[in-house]
């Protein structure tokens, strides 16, 4: 898992959330990459030197905003998501951001609450997809 540095490690996180937001997912390509992309750190998960998983965190009116998240298909299942959200969190507390936020696909609601997320918000629309924000206090 790393914080990516490099051009490399920045299209590995992008080709990552391509095939499963755009290519599984059906989210339109123009959706996926938007304007936050030049503020964001932007996170890679590595399965023997394989990107398997990516993120992304910026800072939002003070807190943290968690993004992007995802875990190819042959990764699923074996805690890569768990991974990718601790180095996001401990990336978050080495900012000394007070909290974090995030919009969770309803299905993976369930993920973030066992990680100490709490829904903030009714179900709506993100490209398609339902739904709900979510927060964690760090501090």
């Amino acid at each position: 898992m790393i914080l990516a540095e490099t051009d490399k490690q920045l299209q590995e996180a992008m080709d990552v959330r391509k095939e499963v937001f755009v290519q599984e997912q059906n989210v339109p390509l123009e959706e996926e990459i938007d304007e936050f992309e030049n503020i964001s750190d932007h996170f890679v998960l590595y399965d023997e030197n394989e990107p398997a998983g990516a993120g992304r965190f910026r800072l939002k009116d003070g807190l943290g905003k968690v993004e992007r998240i995802c875990v190819l298909a042959k990764a699923r299942g074996k805690g890569a998501g768990k991974i990718i959200m601790n180095y996001i969190e401990e990336h978050a507390r080495s900012k000394d951001v007070p909290a974090l936020i995030l919009n969770a696909q309803t299905h993976a609601i369930p993920f973030y609450e066992s990680l100490g997320y709490l829904v903030t918000s009714d179900e709506f629309l993100d490209a398609g997809i339902p739904h709900k924000s979510m927060k964690k206090i760090l501090k």
